[in-house]
């Protein structure tokens, strides 16, 4: 049975309130964090209530009855309930959250968010859950005093910087009739690439036959020795292997990716924008694993040509943050004045 959707938006509306209040109570977080009782939360579960019914009943049926043992276990069980709701409470009561890290990731893709747990207090606390908006949940059992790190999935359907809004530390120990939570309020961010997608080759590099080695100081990578000949540049000369008896030889470098390439937005005027700028992060992608050096122009935004993993965050970031609206609003402003 599909839920009615004025149902569904009753319980939307009253999550963002909620989350609003415990927001307004906590204020933003700066870990460490260590979670003392006024941040935890606790409410019976669905198996919780079933089980308090269930207590009812046999609490009537013993009263209707007069029957002593239905009386003392139904108390007995009542008191087992209490007990695992102080136990549920405890589980979560002076756990240290020590870092989150996020690494960027691609459009459509999920980003590893690493949370690192830490216990003081002696006592094991397992079954805590993580989860959140957007976060697969994901569970672990956290030995006494020892700190672990939990790997969660968050999925990033957009390209742009993604931010984390909160992330939910739970638990359902010991019986899964209660379950304890917490909201973390982290000022963090995804940063997410364009997806690269697209079938376009990569654009030939200029000043240079496509694939034809380059030799030279300026070169990138080391290839080996070779003989040294007259007009060759004493820097480069292998002076360790001269001296341990070895001929006069000269290091000799390569790049073989063929010159620099250029990745021009306004080259790809037949695509729309996110498929323009997929396709950009494409070429980047497998220019980087080719070993390539490659420059980028976007509207507003020039990187020179360079190569490595940070050159590499540099150019994908720069596609992730593109905004055309700027440009779009021109062009309507410009056909307002006409």
């Amino acid at each position: 049975m599909e839920t009615p959707p004025w149902w569904a938006a009753l319980r939307s509306a009253q999550r963002r309130r909620a989350a609003a209040w415990i927001r307004r109570r906590q204020g933003p977080d700066t870990l460490p964090v260590t979670l003392h009782r006024r941040r935890i939360y606790i409410l019976p579960t669905r198996a919780g209530l079933g089980f308090a019914l269930l207590l009812a009943v046999m609490l009537i049926a013993g009263l209707n009855y007069a029957n002593s043992i239905a009386l003392f276990l139904t108390f007995l069980l009542a008191g087992v309930v209490l007990v695992a709701m102080h136990a549920c409470h405890r589980n979560l009561l002076q756990l240290r959250l020590d870092r989150l890290d996020i690494g960027p990731a691609f459009a459509g893709s999920q980003a590893v968010v690493r949370l690192s747990l830490g216990e003081d207090g002696g006592l094991p606390r397992p079954d805590i859950e993580v989860d959140g908006n957007g976060i697969t949940p994901s569970a672990c059992d956290l030995p006494a005093r020892d700190r672990q790190s939990l790997d969660l999935l968050l999925a990033t359907p957009r390209r742009g910087l993604m931010p984390l809004d909160r992330v939910r530390v739970a638990t359902r120990y010991p019986f899964g009739l209660f379950r304890a939570w917490t909201w973390l309020h982290l000022p963090l961010s995804v940063m997410v690439y364009p997806a690269p997608l697209g079938s376009l080759p990569l654009p030939g590099a200029p000043g240079m036959q496509q694939g034809a080695p380059r030799h030279g100081p300026d070169a990138d990578e080391w290839t080996g020795l070779r003989p040294f000949r007259t007009g060759d540049s004493p820097r480069h000369v292998a002076w360790t292997a001269y001296a341990r008896g070895l001929p006069l030889m000269v290091k000799e470098y390569s790049a073989t990716g063929g010159g620099e390439r250029l990745f021009e937005f306004t080259a790809l005027g037949r695509l729309q924008t996110e498929q323009r700028l997929s396709q950009l992060a494409r070429w980047i992608v497998d220019a980087e694993a080719a070993g390539e050096r490659y420059a980028l122009h976007l509207p507003g935004t020039r990187i020179e040509a360079g190569h490595g993993q940070a050159h590499r965050h540099r150019c994908l970031m720069a596609l992730a943050l593109h905004d055309p609206q700027p440009a779009a609003t021109a062009v309507e402003s410009f056909h307002a004045t006409r």
